[in-house]
């Protein structure tokens, strides 16, 4: 008996297939809307503040990009993925971003769309300062600042300091790449979070006597990034730097002193993932 001929499908029923799909996506979306309702109602997160989970999201992230083939750009998906959790995290505790545009508002609007969609709130801001005052206000609002350049013509960073301050928690992109269509590196900022700060890099605010930018190079090869630095006083310059959770300060001392330089008044200012590069 012969083959029977493989029957190739029309147009009609690819169409049909992808409006099946789209189908299915939808009920998912609105699926997952029904388990936040619920996820609210036993966290009451709208009562507690902020329901930024900066750990948990940089690991979907990093999950996403390992896992993904095929002709969809990636770019789509992680813009689709951080509109889906952004815009859910919004629903459990509305939320604003604060964006320091002194770099210039483009860069920074980009970065805030990509990342926290068009549902969440964007207020723009001069400075540093007022985005941090903002941030220390609100509920559980959010602030982002730009990490270029790397001279800073004010220690913003300070504003960071005690206990009670607004602190780091995420370093966006989670997943970064030459190409990324949000690519300017970008801090984030909200009150502290007391169960969901991710360790895996501390931030830390300094002062350093006898600082040169030529030990940039040096302190990357020990795993110590140097993410801004300002003028001071006449004979010290302000530093913000990230380092490993095993790299404490006091290591950071010894560090520094082997390359000539006095450290002192390091204190911690937030904590973020690691940086995952996609190749």
């Amino acid at each position: 008996m012969a083959d029977l001929p493989l029957i190739e499908p029309s147009l009609a029923d690819l169409r049909r297939e992808i409006d099946r799909i789209d189908a299915e996506m939808h009920a998912l979306l609105m699926e997952r809307g029904t388990i936040i309702d619920r996820l609210i109602a036993v966290k009451k997160t709208q009562d507690s503040g902020s329901a930024f989970r900066p750990g948990r999201e940089a690991a979907m992230m990093r999950v996403l990009a390992e896992r993904h083939h095929g002709l969809l750009p990636f770019d789509t998906v992680e813009s689709i993925w951080r509109v889906i959790i952004s815009t859910f995290t919004y629903v459990q505790a509305p939320y604003t971003v604060h964006a320091d545009v002194s770099v210039g508002d483009a860069p920074m609007r980009d970065s805030a769309r990509f990342h926290f969609g068009f549902t969440v709130p964007y207020v723009t801001h001069q400075d540093a300062a007022s985005v941090i005052a903002a941030v220390a206000q609100a509920a559980g609002d959010l602030g982002i600042f730009a990490l270029a350049p790397m001279q800073a013509p004010n220690a913003w960073w300070q504003g960071l300091i005690g206990a009670q301050s607004p602190k780091i928690i995420a370093r966006l992109p989670f997943v970064e790449r030459s190409n990324h269509p949000a690519s300017t590196p970008v801090f984030v900022i909200s009150k502290p979070l007391a169960d969901a700060a991710v360790r895996e890099r501390i931030v830390y605010a300094a002062h350093a006597k006898g600082w040169t930018d030529t030990l940039v190079p040096k302190l990357e090869a020990a795993a110590v990034s140097v993410e801004g630095f300002a003028a001071d006083g006449q004979d010290q310059t302000a530093l913000l730097m990230s380092a490993p959770e095993a790299l404490n300060p006091a290591a950071l001392l010894a560090l520094f002193a082997s390359l000539g330089v006095a450290l002192s008044d390091t204190t911690e200012v937030g904590s973020h993932a690691a940086r995952f590069h996609l190749a």
